[in-house]
C-alpha cells in the first residue's frame, strides 16, 4: 500500500491531483503544472519532499566513514551548516545514489532519495558496520521545499521567528531551529535553479506550516512542475541521469568526485580513476530541439561519433522549445539529430544549465 506524508489531507484540500511516486501518494499538480512551474520562476512555490529520506550519522569516526562512502570528501565542510553534493557509489563505480549531506552540531545529516531508500539505507548500513558511527532514519520528519525569487521573504512572512536565522544562512548551507514542538532544520538548497529553501522539520508541525505558507501568498506545486524546474536547472534525476551501472563521470558528476587526497580511498575510486585516465566513453550534455515535436527520455541521438540518449527531455515552460539532458559519445559535436517517431530531427548541443534564476543562460 502507498504511504502517505503528513501533508496528505492538506493535498487533497487544496485540490491536488494525487499519484503514486515510488510507493508514496503525492500531488502531481493542483490543476496546472504550467502556472505552478512558472509561478516558482516567479514567485514562490511550496513542495512537499517529505518522502525523502533524513538520515543523521554520529560518532568518533563518521568523517572517516563518509570520507569512504562517498565520492566527494566531507572533509571540505568547513564550518557548521556547510553542505555537499555528492554520488554515493558502488564498487564497480556505478551511482548508488545522489544526496546532500550537512555538517551539523552532532555530526552529519544525509538526505537521499525516496526512490532509493531501502538499498540506500541497507548500503550505509552495511558500510558503517567497519566504523565507529552511528546510522539513524529520522522518519518523524516531513520536508518542505519553498522555491522562487520571493520564496524567502514569504517564509519569514509565515514565520517570523525563523527570520534572523535564515538571514544569517549562506547558500548551501542548512541549521537547525528549536520550537516548541521539536527541533527543526533550515537548509538554503533547493532543486529548482531558484533560491529559496528546504525545512525540515516534526510531521507534527508539517499541516500548520503548509498553511501559513499558503496564507503568505506560497503557491502549493506538484511534482510535475519539480521535475520540468530541475530540468530546466540542468540538475540529474536519479533513474534517469545517474544508476548503478552508470559512471558519475558519464553522468555529469565529475565535478563532485574529489581526487585529493590521493590516500582517500572512497568506494568505487579505483574504477572511476582507471575510466578518468583512460577517458571517459561518455558525456552529459543538454540538447536543444530545433525541429519538430518534443525531445523525451529515452530517445536516440545520433551524433558525429555514435548514438548517444536521452535521459530527460521535456517543453521547457520557461523557454518555449523542447530542450533534453543526454548522454552521448565524448567526441559528438554540437550539431545532432534526434529520432522523435521514426524522423531525424535537428538538435544542438549547450551547456548546461538551460535557466538559472528565471532567466535563459545557455548560448
Amino acid at each position: 500500500m502507498p504511504q502517505r506524508t503528513p501533508l496528505f489531507d492538506a493535498h487533497v484540500a487544496a485540490g491536488g491531483k494525487i499519484v503514486d511516486f515510488a510507493g508514496w501518494e503525492l500531488p502531481i499538480h493542483y490543476g496546472s503544472q504550467l502556472k505552478e512551474h512558472e509561478t516558482v520562476r516567479s514567485d514562490a512555490g511550496v513542495f512537499d519532499v517529505s518522502h525523502m529520506t533524513v538520515v543523521d550519522v554520529t560518532g568518533p569516526q563518521a568523517t572517516a566513514f563518509l570520507q569512504t562512502l562517498l565520492a566527494n570528501d566531507v572533509a571540505r565542510l568547513g564550518f557548521e551548516g556547510k553542505a555537499l553534493y555528492s554520488g554515493m557509489l558502488n564498487a564497480d563505480g556505478g551511482v548508488i545514489d545522489d544526496l546532500i549531506v550537512y555538517r551539523t552540531a552532532w555530526d552529519y545529516r544525509v538526505v537521499v532519495n525516496a526512490a532509493t531508500r531501502d538499498k540506500d539505507l541497507a548500503w550505509i548500513n552495511q558500510q558503517a558496520a567497519a566504523f565507529d558511527v552511528t546510522v539513524a532514519e529520522r522518519p518523524e520528519l516531513a520536508m518542505l521545499a519553498i522555491q522562487g525569487p520571493n520564496a524567502i521573504a514569504k517564509v519569514k512572512a509565515a514565520r517570523p521567528d525563523l527570520a534572523a536565522l535564515i538571514d544569517g544562512l549562506k547558500v548551501f548551507q542548512g541549521l537547525p531551529f528549536a520550537s516548541s514542538q521539536g527541533d527543526w532544520f533550515v537548509a538554503r538548497t533547493g532543486y529548482t535553479g531558484e533560491d529559496g529553501l528546504e525545512i525540515m522539520l516534526p510531521g507534527s508541525d508539517a499541516t500548520v506550516f503548509w498553511n501559513a505558507l499558503l496564507a503568505a501568498g506560497v503557491a502549493p506545486t506538484g511534482l510535475g512542475a519539480r521535475d520540468t524546474l530541475r530540468l530546466e536547472a540542468g540538475m540529474n534525476l536519479y533513474g534517469h541521469e545517474m544508476d548503478d551501472g552508470v559512471s558519475p563521470l558519464s553522468a555529469g558528476m565529475g565535478w563532485t568526485i574529489a581526487w585529493a587526497p590521493e590516500a582517500r580511498n572512497f568506494i568505487g575510486r579505483s574504477v572511476i580513476e582507471a575510466e578518468k585516465a583512460a577517458g571517459p566513453a561518455y558525456k552529459q550534455v543538454g540538447l536543444v530541439l530545433e525541429g519538430k515535436g518534443v525531445l523525451r527520455a529515452g530517445q536516440t541521438v545520433i551524433t558525429s561519433a555514435g548514438e548517444g540518449e536521452i535521459t530527460s527531455g521535456t517543453f521547457s515552460p520557461s523557454l518555449k522549445l523542447s530542450i533534453a539532458m543526454a548522454r552521448v559519445p565524448v567526441a559528438a559535436s554540437e550539431l545532432v539529430d534526434v529520432d522523435i517517431r521514426g524522423k531525424h530531427e535537428p538538435a544542438r548541443i549547450v551547456k548546461m544549465p538551460f535557466v538559472r534564476n528565471g532567466q535563459k543562460v545557455f548560448e
